[in-house]
């Protein structure tokens, strides 16, 4: 009867020595390789931004998302669009001049708006006004260019067409969450968009290498003609985006500012031939808004 008990106590020794991965070889007791755990994916990042959405450029597929479809004021992100429809103009001659006018200086003032310090009476290229657009986020770039490329007899009938191009190519995108009644961000309560849709609108942009050119340039000095046919040096235009000198593999786009849209960024990296495209709304502050921006990016390499 002990024999029997011993042998059964012996057998489920045995037993748990083989679930736990131990083998009995000439009397010793040897311990198996342990299998490494599960690899867990990254948790998803927390951003002070009332909206984002962050995708991989090459293929669109969805790397993260915060209230992305929420309609928010977009601030000068809108200028995107504004240098979009610019760009798509048939026969575009980017070296063609444009004439200052005084309306452009003094919607600056009104609205006291963010400025490419343009000289009224001075000829300025399309490229040029592209950058202080861009870069500066010049609202009276924005103004010169609309009054432009907008159809019309008079500069507000000008305007108006140039913001239907604007609405017309939101369209075309297939983007149900965005309207434009601004060429730079200053709208009249109508201006808005989405974090997936800004993110869609920068990422056919950044087809266009002009644009892709202009967008990742850090600083940019023009040299305009003068009223009396001189050369005016300008003073250089400083890109708002900071993340082209804080974040590695930034490439674009564009910042947004103001009173209802807060602090917005749409921004793109490159790393390894791979591309993250997003955008972040309605942040805290302008350092937050980076701050938000350098997470999604991040995250999202992790995730390609």
């Amino acid at each position: 009867m002990k024999i029997g008990i011993q042998g059964i106590r012996i057998s489920r020794a045995v037993g748990v020595a083989v679930t736990t991965g131990a083998v009995l070889s000439a009397g010793a007791l040897y311990a198996a390789p342990a299998q490494a755990a599960p690899v867990q994916a990254a948790a998803a990042p927390t951003i002070v931004a009332k909206g984002g959405f962050v995708m991989n450029n090459a293929n669109g597929k969805l790397l993260y998302t915060k209230a992305a479809d929420t309609r928010r004021s977009t601030g000068s992100t809108t200028k995107i669009m504004t240098a979009k429809v610019v760009l798509a103009q048939k026969n575009l001659n980017l070296d063609a001049k444009v004439t200052i006018q005084k309306a452009y200086s003094d919607y600056i003032v009104s609205k006291n708006a963010s400025s490419a310090r343009l000289i009224v009476g001075d000829k300025v290229t399309v490229r040029q006004l592209l950058y202080g657009l861009m870069l500066p986020s010049g609202c009276d770039a924005a103004y010169a260019l609309a009054d432009k490329f907008g159809t019309g007899t008079t500069r507000s009938a000008r305007v108006k067409s140039f913001i239907g191009k604007m609405n017309a190519d939101a369209k075309k995108l297939g983007l149900k969450n965005t309207h434009f009644d601004s060429f730079d961000g200053i709208g009249n309560g109508k201006n808005y968009s989405t974090p997936r849709d800004l993110t869609k609108i920068a990422s056919s942009a950044m087809k266009n290498s002009t644009f892709r050119s202009i967008v990742k340039t850090k600083k940019y000095t023009a040299k305009t003609r003068t009223k009396s046919g001189g050369t005016r040096t300008m003073a250089p235009w400083t890109n708002t985006n900071t993340l082209l000198s804080s974040y590695q593999g930034t490439i674009g786009v564009k910042t947004g500012s103001g009173s209802v849209s807060k602090y917005c960024l749409v921004f793109a990296a490159t790393r390894n031939g791979k591309t993250v495209i997003g955008t972040v709304l309605a942040s805290s502050s302008a350092a937050q808004r980076e701050k938000d921006a350098k997470k999604l990016l991040s995250y999202g390499f992790g995730r390609l």
